[in-house]
This record gives C-alpha cells, structure tokens and sequence, in this order.
C-alpha cells in the first residue's frame, strides 16, 4: 500500500470540494471563468491581475496570519466540457482546476481539484507540525469561496 502523499512529502498538498448550486451548469460556469471577478465574491482571494491572455496573479489569505502569492498560467479552459484548469508557480507550485455538472433536474455541481507544493519558506519550515493548521485554512477559505458564490448567483450574478 503506497504512502499517503503527506508522508512522502509534508510540502504537497491535494484537495477537493463539491459545491452544488441552483443555477445551470453554463451559468455557474460563466461565473468561474472570470477569474478578475473573484475577489468581488471570495472574500479569501484578496487580488486577481492579468498579465496576459491565459496569464495573471493572484494573492491570497485566509484565517491564518499569512499570505500567498503566485502566477498563473494557461491550462485548460473548455467550455463544452465546462473545464478550467491552470498552473501556478511562485509561494504555490502545481495545479487546480474546476469542473462544472449538471446536478439535480436543475442545478449545477463546481467540483474543485488542487495538487500543490508549497514553495513558501515558512510554511515549508512549519509543514509537519502546522500541517493540520494549513488544512484547516484552507477549508475555511473554501467556505468562504462557496457562501460567497451561492450569495453572488442568488443576487443576480448569473447575469454576467
């Protein structure tokens, strides 16, 4: 039986979400493929610049005292598979990605997938033993990401 990835490396760092929302797939979409929109809704991703046309920044942060910067890069941007996939490089080295299904008669599911290492030297220095404080951030910052989507679509969002 192979190792848990913790184990093998205390730096790397895998997630997944299921948001499930009653909105259609295509809307929920339109929504997370404007990634200069987030800071407006996830209260977590504090700033979002483009640098090019598949290429930008971002800063975040969540309840713990810390920050992270990186740069993203072009990945996968489907809309008939309604797939989003970037790579980052900087305080976050590695991949995410959003996947947008019908769910329900009606609704939609935004499945978010994440396979990091983190490059900060801090979180680096502290990675064993604040490894369950960093999970825990990062769920809250999730949190924060899904209220405030579900807020954003139930104000009229879906009208982008």
């Amino acid at each position: 039986m192979p190792l848990p990835p913790a184990l093998v490396d205390p730096n790397r760092y895998r997630f997944h979400a299921a948001w499930a929302f009653a909105v259609p797939p295509e809307t929920l979409y339109a929504c997370l493929e404007i990634p200069e929109d987030y800071p407006s809704w996830w209260p977590q991703v504090r700033e979002v610049r483009r640098t090019g046309t598949d290429a930008g920044t971002l800063r975040v942060r969540s309840f713990l005292p810390y920050e992270l910067a990186f740069a993203v890069h072009g990945g996968r941007r489907d809309p008939v598979a309604r797939t989003l996939e970037l790579a980052m490089t900087g305080d976050l080295e590695g991949w995410a990605r959003w996947t947008v299904l019908p769910y329900g008669r009606t609704g939609s599911q935004a499945r978010f997938e994440q396979d990091v290492e983190v490059r900060k030297p801090l979180m680096r220095r502290l990675a064993i033993p604040a490894r369950p404080l960093f999970v825990a951030n990062h769920a809250w910052m999730m949190r924060g990401g899904r209220r405030g989507l579900r807020a954003r679509l139930e104000a009229g969002g879906d009208r982008i």
